[in-house]
Formats: structure tokens, sequence, C-alpha cells
């Protein structure tokens, strides 16, 4: 599962790279509240995705993480709304905020399956 984690922390890092690009186009007023706050949620993403891929229990820190993502995919969406991010802006990174989320999904079924494994092998 080594490449899964390894592939989860390439897409986050791919994402705040597009982030704070987009982030440079907010208004002056925004750049210290919610451009702040969408900064410091992808920095805690990412932190969350580095807990998971070093701790062996997995289970609270991952929900952790998906909430993090929800709040992200949230905030961005807020920005959008009140057009201090342009469509075009939120399109690209709602994407690249999915596909962190197929990720996520994915390591956390994958935690599952080997739970369930390690239960039936005991």
């Amino acid at each position: 599962m080594q490449q899964e984690d390894l592939q989860v922390r390439l897409k986050v890092e791919e994402m705040m790279h597009y982030g704070y690009g987009a982030l440079r186009h907010f208004p002056k007023a925004e750049k210290h509240v919610l451009s702040a706050e969408i900064r410091h949620c992808m920095i805690r993403i990412l932190r969350l995705v580095i807990i998971c891929n070093r701790r062996y229990y997995k289970k609270n820190t991952m929900q952790d993480l998906d909430a993090e993502l929800d709040l992200l995919r949230s905030l961005v969406r807020f920005a959008m709304e009140r057009e201090f991010l342009d469509f075009r802006k939120y399109e690209v990174w709602s994407r690249h905020t999915d596909e962190v989320g197929r990720y996520i999904g994915r390591w956390m079924q994958w935690m599952r399956q080997s739970s369930k494994a390690n239960k039936a092998s005991k």
C-alpha cells in the first residue's frame, strides 16, 4: 500500500500548487481571511496524509482527513460563489479535490479490507 500512500501525497501536492496560484488572484481584502483559511486547510490535508502514512492505526486520522477535504471543497465553492474565484479555476480546482477524494476513498477501502482480512486470520 506504500505506492498508494505516495500517490495520495503527490495528488495533494499538485492540488496545493494549483490552489496557491489561484489564491493569488483573490481580492486584497480576502487574502488574509478566506484565502488564508483555504491555505491552512490544504496544509492540514497534507499533514494528515503524512500522519496517516506513518500511523499504524489510521481510522480516526483518515476520518479527519476526509472531513478536512470536505471543508476545503466548501471553502473553494464559497469563494467561487462570492466571485473571488472565476468558474474556470473553480472547475479545475474541483477536479483536483475530487481526484484527491478518490485516492483517499480507495485508501480507506483498502484499510477496511485489510482490517477484515486481519480479523479473519485470527
